[in-house]
């Protein structure tokens, strides 16, 4: 369980030109998946997530990272890394923070064009 077609599909019309990001790691931003700062002289506030650019996508890579660390049996690198944020941070905070290396995750295999693996399994 996890990122399904639904969400993939989602995605990529979210994204529409994987070429349009240099780095993986700025889709998560052009989602709103970003801390919300607010500074004005002495007073400096992080919130939540700023809430910026496609809603619907980042709803639906809310809910794949929701499935991937409550209701997967399955155990992977990426659940095992959330369920630590869960432990430090709060699982709201987690579920966002896998959320955004979904994001990561779905660019780079989308450039690559690689297909999706659970974990370290060898070919026979």
């Amino acid at each position: 369980m996890g990122p399904g077609a639904l969400t993939a599909i989602t995605y990529k019309a979210g994204v529409d030109d994987p070429k349009r990001f240099t780095k993986s790691k700025a889709v998560g931003a052009h989602f709103g998946m970003t801390q919300k700062r607010y500074q004005s002289g002495e007073t400096d506030i992080n919130g939540s997530i700023s809430k910026v650019g496609d809603a619907t996508v980042r709803t639906a890579l809310f809910e794949a990272a929701n499935a991937v660390l409550t209701r997967s049996r399955r155990f992977s690198s990426l659940k095992r890394w959330g369920l630590n944020v869960a432990k430090h941070r709060g699982m709201k905070r987690a579920k966002v923070a896998v959320a955004r290396k979904l994001a990561v995750i779905l660019h780079r295999m989308w450039v690559d064009e690689t297909d999706s693996r659970w974990g370290q399994e060898q070919a026979a």
